[in-house]
C-alpha cells in the first residue's frame, strides 16, 4: 500500500516535493494557508525573483520540471556595477556559457504546482491554514477559510511552510530543539524598472547591483523586458527606510544614490510608498524530523538571507537529497531522516553564513580596485587551472559541491589570492602570458 504524505506549505519548496513523491506513487495531500497562486494575476515586476543556479536545474529536472522553467528563465551571465557616477563594470560570474537565472517566485510556483498536479495520486487543498500538529501519530490539523477545522492523518508530514513554519513551531516544544532567528540590520522593498515598449532598458543578461557601503540596489530581468528590483537598506538610522517618508525624502535620496535608476523608474514614489518594507531573517534549527514521522524542510529548516541566490537552490537541493536518500533507505523513513539532518545540517549552516558575507561584498566591495584586481586573478586562475582552482561562487552556482566543502576550500582559495595580491605587478604577469609558470614555480596551486 502506498504511503500517505501530508505537505503543509505550497510554495516552491513544498510543489517541487509534491511532484517528486508524486511521482514515486505515493498518496501526497498538499495544504496551503493562501489562495491558489495558479489564479492570481502575476505581473513580471510584481513578484520577487530567483536566481536559479546548478542545483536548482537538478531537482527540477529531477521531477521533470526543468524545461518548463527554462522556457520562463533568462540567463544573467555576471554581475553588473553601477557606480554613482553612472559607469558600469561588468563582472562574469563564471567560465563562458556558466550563468544564473531569474525566473519571478510566482511564476515558477505555478509552474511547479500545475507539474505536481498533474499526478493523479497528488491533491491540493488551498485555503488551509496549519493550526497543530501531532507530531507522534501523526496528525496535521487545519482551519479552513469558513472557520471549519480539518484534521489528517497520514504516513509522514513535511513542513515546507517556510522562515515561520508552524510545523516547526510544533517541533519547537521538544525537549533539546535548538533554535535560532536572527534579523539582520536590513529590510527590503522590492521595486521594478519597465519595458519600453517590448525592449529592456539595460543589459538583459547581467544582474544589476548598485552596491552603496550600507545599502544597495539590485535588479533582474524579466521575459517582458522588465526588471524586478530590491532595495536594501538599514531599517533604521541614516539612510534607512525610517529616513525616507516624504516624496521628496525618497526622489533625493534615489538622485544622489541611485540617479540612472531613478531615471528609469518614473513612478518610483508611488511603488515605495505601495509595495511593503519586509525583513530577512536567518533561521537555524535542530533537529529538523522527528521519529521518522515528521520532518522540515527548506527554509522552514534554514531560512537564510538572498545574497548568494542559494535560498531557494538549497530547498531544492533538500528535496534532491531527499531522493538519493529514498533510493538507499527504501521505506525506512527513521533512517532516512536521521541520515537527512546530519548530513544536511553542515550544509545548511554555511551557505547561511556565506550568503551573509556575500551581502558585505556586494554592498561594500563589489566597486573597490582591490576587489577587482582579486577577481581578475581568480578568473586567471581558474582558467588557467581549471581543475586545481574552482572560485567559491563557481562551485556554490556551478556545481553540485557540498557548500561546507565550498566554504573549506574558498578559505584556502583566500590564502592564495592573498599571496597574488600582493605582488604589485601580478596584473601585468597575467596580460605577458607569464602567469601559469608564475604560479607553478611558487607552487601555489597543488595537484
Amino acid at each position: 500500500m502506498s504511503k500517505r504524505v501530508t505537505i503543509v506549505g505550497a510554495g516552491l519548496v513544498g510543489s517541487l516535493l509534491a511532484a517528486l513523491l508524486g511521482k514515486r506513487g505515493y498518496i501526497v495531500e498538499v495544504f496551503e494557508r493562501r489562495p491558489d497562486i495558479r489564479n492570481a494575476n502575476i505581473s513580471a515586476g510584481k513578484s520577487i525573483n530567483m536566481a536559479c543556479s546548478a542545483r536548482g536545474w537538478k531537482a527540477l529536472d529531477l521531477v521533470g520540471a526543468g524545461d518548463k522553467v527554462r522556457e520562463a528563465a533568462i540567463a544573467m551571465n555576471g554581475r553588473m556595477m553601477h557606480g554613482i557616477d553612472e559607469s558600469l563594470t561588468f563582472q562574469p560570474y563564471g567560465k563562458e556559457g556558466e550563468a544564473i537565472y531569474s525566473i519571478s517566485r510566482g511564476g515558477l510556483n505555478q509552474i511547479l504546482i500545475s507539474h505536481a498536479d498533474q499526478y493523479e495520486n497528488v491533491n491540493f487543498n488551498f485555503e488551509h491554514k496549519c493550526i497543530d500538529i501531532e507530531l507522534d501519530t501523526p496528525i496535521a490539523i487545519f482551519e479552513q477559510a469558513d472557520g471549519e477545522i480539518v484534521t489528517i492523518d497520514s504516513d509522514l508530514i513535511f513542513g515546507t511552510d517556510g522562515a515561520f513554519s508552524a510545523v516547526r513551531s510544533v517541533m519547537q516544544k521538544l525537549k533539546h530543539f535548538d533554535f535560532s532567528q536572527e534579523y539582520i540590520s536590513h529590510d527590503y522593498k522590492e521595486l521594478s524598472i519597465d519595458a519600453k515598449g517590448k525592449d529592456f532598458q539595460m543589459d538583459k543578461h547581467s544582474l544589476h547591483i548598485w552596491p552603496r557601503g550600507s545599502h544597495m540596489l539590485i535588479a533582474l530581468p524579466n521575459p517582458d523586458g522588465s526588471f524586478t528590483c530590491t532595495l536594501f537598506l538599514p531599517y533604521e538610522g541614516e539612510n534607512s527606510f525610517e529616513k525616507l517618508t516624504t516624496e521628496s525624502e525618497i526622489k533625493t535620496f534615489f538622485e544622489s544614490k541611485f540617479p540612472d535608476a531613478l531615471k528609469l523608474i518614473p513612478n518610483l514614489v508611488e511603488l515605495f510608498n505601495e509595495n511593503p518594507t519586509s525583513p530577512l531573517v536567518i533561521i537555524k534549527c535542530f533537529p529538523w524530523t522527528y521519529e521518522g514521522k515528521v520532518a522540515l524542510i527548506g527554509d522552514a529548516s534554514h531560512a537564510i538571507v538572498p545574497f548568494y541566490g542559494q535560498g531557494m537552490n538549497a530547498g531544492f537541493e533538500d528535496v534532491s537529497i531527499i531522493n538519493e536518500l529514498m533510493d538507499k533507505h527504501g521505506e525506512n523513513w527513521v533512517e532516512l531522516f536521521q541520515g537527512f539532518e546530519t548530513s544536511r545540517k553542515p550544509d545548511a549552516d554555511a551557505i547561511a553564513d556565506l550568503a551573509l558575507k556575500n551581502f558585505i561584498e556586494m554592498r561594500d566591495l563589489v566597486g573597490q580596485d582591490w576587489f577587482l584586481k582579486r577577481k581578475q586573478i581568480e578568473r586567471a586562475l581558474y582558467e588557467t587551472f581549471p581543475e586545481q582552482f574552482i572560485p567559491q561562487y563557481s562551485m556554490v552556482s556551478f556545481t553540485n559541491t557540498p557548500y561546507s566543502e565550498a566554504v573549506r576550500k574558498g578559505n584556502q582559495q583566500d590564502l592564495i589570492l592573498d599571496e597574488l595580491a600582493s605582488k604589485e605587478d601580478i596584473l601585468e604577469i597575467i596580460e605577458r602570458g607569464e602567469f601559469k609558470s608564475f604560479v607553478e614555480t611558487n607552487n601555489m596551486i597543488q595537484n
